[in-house]
C-alpha cells in the first residue's frame, strides 16, 4: 500500500474518532443547563416604598380679594418674611370711609332721639302717676259727696261740682295712658332704629376692613402675582385678578407625594421617610409619614375619584404627606422630591435575591413524580387544581435543579425575605432570567458563577 494512502486514512480515522467524542460529549449535555447560583443568608431586611412629588410647606394661605377695587398699595414683595397683623396691601377705600362716617354720624343722631324718646317716656309715666293720684282723690271726694248728697246734707251744687272733678280725673287717666302708650311705641321705635343704624355700620365698616389685607400668621410671601394700580375682583379662587398673594408658614415643611395604589396599603402613620431634593443634590433629610389620603387620584388627569361620576382602569395613586425633619433655609415650596417610606423593618432573617423566586403550575411539577409510565398513557385533560401556580426557587441538589415551595415575607431593595421552605446556605439558582423562565424540575444543571466577558467595544 503506498505510503499517500495510509497517510489518507489514518487522516479519515482521526476525523471519525473527534466526530464521535464530539457527539458524545453532544449528547451529554443536551439537557445540562448553566445556571448561577447563590446561597440563603442571614441578614436585616427593610421594606421600602418610593414615591415622588414636591415639596409643600404644611400650611399655607392664598390671600384673595374680598372686595372689588384698585390696588393703591403693594406693603410686601416676593420672599419677604412677615410677622402676623402686619399690613400687607391696601385697595382704594374713599367710597367705603365714607360710608362708614355716614353711618357713624347717623347712629348718633339715632342714639340721640332714643334718649329723648327714654326722657319723653319717663315724663309720660310720671304723668300717668299724677293723673292716678288724681284720680284716686277725686273718687273718694265724689263718694263721700254722693253720701251726704244722699242724706240732704251738702247742697245739690256741691255734689255736682265734686261729680264732675271726678269725672274730669277719670278722663286725665285715660288721656295719661294714651300718652305713656304713644311714647313707649316712640321709643321702640328710636330703639329699632338704633339698631338698623348699628347694622348699617357694621356692614359699612366690614366693606371698609375688606379694602386692608392683614398677614394672619408668621410666613413668607412665596407667590404675588398683583402689581400696585392693578383692579382686583372677587372671583374663583386662583383665578386671574382674585388672588393677591401667597403666604407660606416655613416653620414645618412637607413632601407631598404620590404612593402608588399596590404599595399605599403599606404605608402607615409614624413611619419613618427619607427625603431627597433634586435641587439639593447628595443629601438626605428625615422625616415621618404626618398624612395619608382616603380617596385615590388619576394619574393622568390628577383628578380625585370621588369628584367623578364615571370608573376609570386607569393606573391611580394617593397622596402621603411626609414632615420634614430639620429643613434647610433654602428650601422652597415647589421644589421636585423623592420620599422613600420605611414599611418594615426585619433583623437576622433569611433572604435569598428577588429574582431567584419564580413560578410553576402544579401540573409541572409533578410530571417528575409521574414516570415513565404515565408518559405512554394518553394525557388526562387539565383541572383548576393542575393550573395552581407555585411560588419557590430551584435549589441545586446532586448536581439538578429541585425546585422548592416558599413563603416569603417583606422585600428589600434586591433581597427577599424567606419564611419557611429553605435553611441557611441552602444553595439556589438565581440566573439567568432566561434559564429560570424554563428551567424544569429536576433538570440537570451546570454552576458557572464566573464574571460575564465584557464585549470589547469596536474601534
Amino acid at each position: 500500500m503506498k505510503k499517500g494512502k495510509k497517510i489518507a486514512i489514518a487522516l479519515g480515522i482521526v476525523v471519525l474518532l473527534a466526530a464521535i467524542v464530539g457527539f458524545t460529549i453532544q449528547q451529554s449535555g443536551r439537557n445540562v443547563a448553566t445556571v448561577q447560583t447563590s446561597r440563603v443568608i442571614t441578614e436585616d431586611l427593610s421594606s421600602i416604598v418610593s414615591a415622588s412629588g414636591e415639596i409643600k410647606p404644611k400650611n399655607y394661605v392664598n390671600v384673595g380679594a374680598n372686595a372689588f377695587g384698585k390696588i393703591t398699595k403693594l406693603f410686601v414683595k416676593e420672599g419677604d418674611r412677615v410677622k402676623a397683623g402686619q399690613m400687607l396691601a391696601q385697595l382704594e377705600n374713599v367710597q367705603s370711609a365714607a360710608d362708614v362716617a355716614a353711618a357713624r354720624a347717623s347712629l348718633q343722631a339715632s342714639e340721640t332721639d332714643a334718649v329723648a324718646a327714654a326722657a319723653a317716656y319717663k315724663s309720660a309715666m310720671a304723668d300717668m302717676d299724677k293723673a292716678q293720684s288724681d284720680y284716686d282723690r277725686a273718687k273718694l271726694d265724689f263718694q263721700r259727696a254722693e253720701g251726704l248728697y244722699g242724706q240732704q246734707l251738702i247742697a245739690k251744687q256741691d255734689y255736682d261740682l265734686k261729680k264732675n272733678a271726678f269725672e274730669g280725673a277719670d278722663a286725665g287717666i285715660a288721656q295719661a295712658k294714651a300718652r305713656l302708650a304713644q311714647t313707649k311705641a316712640q321709643q321702640v321705635a328710636t330703639e329699632q332704629r338704633v339698631a338698623q343704624v348699628r347694622a348699617t355700620l357694621t356692614h359699612a365698616d366690614d366693606v371698609l376692613s375688606k379694602t386692608v389685607y392683614t398677614a394672619p400668621y408668621d410666613g413668607v410671601i412665596t407667590n404675588l402675582p398683583v402689581r400696585e394700580g392693578e383692579t382686583v375682583v372677587v372671583g374663583i379662587q386662583n383665578s386671574p385678578g382674585s388672588t393677591l398673594m401667597t403666604l407660606a408658614d416655613m416653620s414645618v415643611i412637607t413632601a407631598e407625594v404620590m404612593v402608588d395604589e399596590t404599595d399605599i396599603v403599606n404605608v402607615k402613620l409614624g413611619q419613618p421617610a427619607d427625603i431627597t431634593i433634586d435641587a439639593i443634590p447628595k443629601k438626605i433629610f428625615h422625616g415621618t409619614v404626618t398624612e395619608i389620603g382616603d380617596n385615590a387620584v388619576v394619574r393622568s388627569t390628577g383628578v380625585s375619584t370621588s369628584q367623578t361620576t364615571t370608573g376609570s382602569q386607569e393606573a391611580k395613586d394617593f397622596k402621603v404627606v411626609v414632615t420634614v425633619n430639620d429643613p434647610p433655609q433654602v428650601v422652597r415650596p415647589g421644589l421636585s422630591c423623592t420620599a422613600k417610606v420605611t414599611t418594615a423593618t426585619r433583623t437576622g432573617v433569611l433572604s435569598i435575591p428577588i429574582q431567584a423566586l419564580t413560578v410553576r403550575q402544579k401540573k409541572d411539577l409533578e410530571e417528575k413524580k409521574k414516570g415513565s409510565k404515565n408518559s405512554v398513557q394518553a394525557a388526562a385533560p387539565e383541572t383548576k387544581e393542575d393550573k395552581e401556580e407555585i411560588q419557590g426557587v430551584f435549589v441545586v441538589r446532586n448536581g439538578k435543579a429541585d425546585f422548592v415551595k416558599v413563603d416569603t415575607g417583606i422585600t428589600g431593595t434586591t433581597d427577599i425575605e424567606v419564611l419557611n421552605g429553605l435553611k441557611k446556605d441552602d444553595e439556589i439558582i438565581t440566573g439567568s432570567y432566561k434559564v429560570l423562565r424554563t428551567l424544569k424540575n429536576g433538570a440537570g444543571i451546570k454552576v458557572d458563577n464566573s464574571a460575564p466577558k465584557k464585549v470589547e467595544e469596536s474601534s
